[in-house]
């Protein structure tokens, strides 16, 4: 099938950290004595991040969820990955890589989350344990010594805020168009109710979206240099997060 674009929506605002984040990066260079699990970083500034495939992929599983489609493709050891039956809608939103159709594309692309620009002027980072982080210590007992073997964790601090943008492209065979937006922001809703990142169960990952702006942008607005339609205010009556 040949796909025609017909417009791109382009939704920005805020991740905020409802409680601490650990998303796990690389422990290549752990020094004696730091931290067991570190968080991921920018490697030029040293800054935390959240991964535009961490935040993708949980809106995806919780949607499949939801609407009972989660998949029974075997992703190397992990059962029950991603749903590829065409038709469903997880599929129509997050594509597909090998559909009975052939392979349909993502209809949404997901930004990295960078450490939002105004937070960094403040003073909310001035206390923290290491650049930016916190450093969470965790014991576990052994059930049957009663042993304590403390661990340490890394996490980004509870009110540190991200910025994020999600891309929505709409092409000329979707008839769908407000079912991909509803879905998308369902799964929004549903990640609120979830967490990201490592150690969820166990307080970590809660975070909140907070939607800023939302435009809409035609075909025209790249051939002809046609402004951009802002939804700001229709999106947040019809989708609130």
């Amino acid at each position: 099938m040949n796909y025609l674009l017909n417009k791109k929506i382009i939704i920005k605002g805020i991740i905020k950290a409802e409680t601490g984040l650990a998303i796990g990066g690389s422990n290549s260079a752990m020094s004696i004595g730091g931290v067991d699990k570190g968080v991921i970083r920018n490697v030029a500034t040293g800054e935390p991040y959240i991964p535009g495939s961490t935040i993708k992929g949980k809106m995806r599983s919780l949607l499949e969820m939801r609407l009972g489609e989660v998949g029974d493709k075997a992703m190397g050891v992990v059962k029950n990955g991603p749903c590829e039956r065409d038709g469903t809608r997880p599929v129509n939103l997050f594509g597909n890589a090998s559909g009975s159709e052939g392979q349909r594309p993502s209809r949404i692309i997901v930004r990295d989350a960078v450490l939002d620009a105004d937070q960094k002027k403040t003073d909310f980072f001035k206390n923290t344990d290491l650049l930016f982080t916190e450093v969470k210590t965790e014991v576990v007992i052994d059930r049957i010594t009663s042993k304590a073997m403390p661990r340490q964790m890394e996490r980004v601090p509870a009110g540190a805020l991200f910025r994020f943008e999600i891309v929505l492209n709409i092409f000329e065979q979707d008839g769908n168009e407000e079912q991909l937006k509803k879905d998308l922001f369902t799964a929004l809703q549903l990640v609120q109710d979830d967490y990201i990142g490592g150690s969820g169960s166990r307080g970590s990952g809660q975070v909140s979206f907070h939607i800023d702006s939302v435009f809409e942008r035609d075909c025209e607005f790249y051939t002809e240099k046609k402004l951009e339609s802002n939804k700001t205010s229709e999106y947040k009556t019809l989708f609130p997060i």
